[in-house]
C-alpha cells in the first residue's frame, strides 16, 4: 500500500495497529483494548483528513498508483460478459482508448473509456492514457454501432489529456475531438459518462459529452491541469496547489458550477482503499441514470443533451 503526504498519520496508527495485532499472536499478552483504542483513533484520523481534503489533495488522490482503471471498473460491473472491440478502421488499434460490449445485469451497454498503466512496461503500452486520433476515432465508431442498434453508452473518462505529439496533430488530433463532441451531441442512444480519475481538457471531453455527467468524489475535471496552469501563470511548478484552488476543478465544484449531474461518493479513504465499495458505487448510479433516460424518445434525448451543454456558462450576445 502506498500513502500520500497527507496520509502519514493514517500510516503511523495502522503500522501501531499491525504491531499490536503481532504482539497479541507472539504472546500471552491481552491486546484486545489496546488495539480497539488504535482502531478508534484510525477511524477519526481517516474521518479528519478525508472530510478536509484540498483541491490539490483530490487531484492527488486522483492519480493514486492502486486507483482503479477504466477496465477495472469494466471487469467488476460486467464479469465474463465484456468483449473488447478494437480498432478505429483507418489507423490502428489506440491502447490508451478501449471500448466493447457488455452487461449489467439483463442490460447490454457500449463501454468506452481511457485506460492507464498500472507499471512501466504497461503505462507505456497504454501511453499514459493519453489517446491519439485513431483512440477518438475508435471511440466514435463504437458509439455509432451503439446507437444503430439502440444499446445505451458508458463512458469512463481518466485521462492527463489527449497525446501532444507530432504524429498525432499530424493525423488530425483536433478535429478527431471536434468531431466526437459534434457526433456525441446528436447520438440517438443515451450516453452515461462518469470521471474516475484524471479529466483534463480536449482529451476528457472528446468522450464525456453525456447526457448524465457524473464524478467520483476524489476526481478532477479542467481545461488544464495545475502543474501546467502553474508553469504558464507563475513560470513554475511550485504554485500547483494555489492553481488547483482557482481552477475550481473538484467534484464540488463542478456541481456548483453545473458542469456534472452528481457526484459519486467514494469509501473513506479514496477509491484505491475499497475497490469493491467504489464499484458498487459507480453501478447503481449508471443503472439509475439509465433508468432515467431509457424511456425517452430520440427527439427528446438529443434536445436534452444540447440544452445542457449549452446552458452551461456566461456568455452575452
Amino acid at each position: 500500500m502506498e500513502y500520500l503526504d497527507f496520509e502519514m498519520p493514517i500510516k503511523e496508527l495502522e503500522d501501531q495497529l499491525a504491531k499490536c495485532f503481532d504482539i497479541g499472536k507472539e504472546s500471552e499478552v491481552d491486546v484486545t483494548e489496546t488495539c480497539k483504542k488504535i482502531e478508534e483513533k484510525l477511524k477519526k484520523a481517516k474521518k479528519d483528513i478525508y472530510k478536509n481534503l484540498t483541491a490539490w489533495q483530490r487531484v492527488q488522490l486522483s492519480r493514486h498508483p492502486n486507483r482503479p482503471y477504466t477496465l477495472d471498473y469494466i471487469k467488476a460491473l460486467c464479469g465474463d460478459t465484456f468483449m473488447e472491440l478494437h480498432g478505429d478502421r483507418s489507423v490502428k488499434d489506440d491502447k490508451a482508448m478501449i471500448g466493447g460490449l457488455g452487461k449489467i445485469g439483463d442490460q447490454s451497454f457500449m463501454f468506452i473509456g481511457q485506460q492507464k498503466g498500472y507499471n512501466t512496461k504497461t503505462r507505456q503500452y497504454r501511453n499514459f492514457g493519453m489517446a491519439n486520433p485513431e483512440g477518438y476515432r475508435k471511440a466514435l465508431r463504437l458509439m455509432r454501432m451503439a446507437e444503430k442498434f439502440g444499446i445505451p453508452v458508458v463512458t469512463f473518462v481518466d485521462t492527463p489529456g489527449a497525446y501532444p505529439g507530432l504524429e498525432a496533430e499530424e493525423r488530425g488530433q483536433g478535429e478527431a475531438i471536434a468531431r466526437n463532441i459534434f457526433e456525441m451531441t446528436y447520438l440517438k442512444t443515451p450516453i452515461i459518462t462518469v470521471i474516475i480519475g484524471e479529466g483534463a481538457s480536449g482529451g476528457a471531453l472528446g468522450i464525456g459529452v453525456g447526457d448524465r455527467v457524473y464524478m467520483l468524489e476524489n476526481s478532477w475535471y479542467s481545461v488544464i491541469s495545475p502543474e501546467n496552469c502553474s508553469s504558464i501563470l507563475w513560470r513554475s511548478w511550485s504554485e500547483k496547489e494555489r492553481a488547483a484552488e482557482a481552477l475550481k476543478l473538484t467534484a464540488e465544484d463542478g456541481l456548483k458550477l453545473k458542469i456534472v449531474d452528481g457526484i459519486i461518493k467514494e469509501p473513506i479513504g479514496g477509491a484505491h482503499s475499497d475497490r469493491e465499495g467504489a464499484f458498487k458505487a459507480v453501478q447503481k448510479q449508471i443503472l439509475e441514470a439509465y433508468k432515467e433516460l431509457k424511456d425517452l424518445n430520440e427527439e427528446d434525448l438529443v434536445a436534452q443533451r444540447m440544452d445542457k451543454f449549452s446552458n452551461m456558462g456566461v456568455y452575452k450576445e
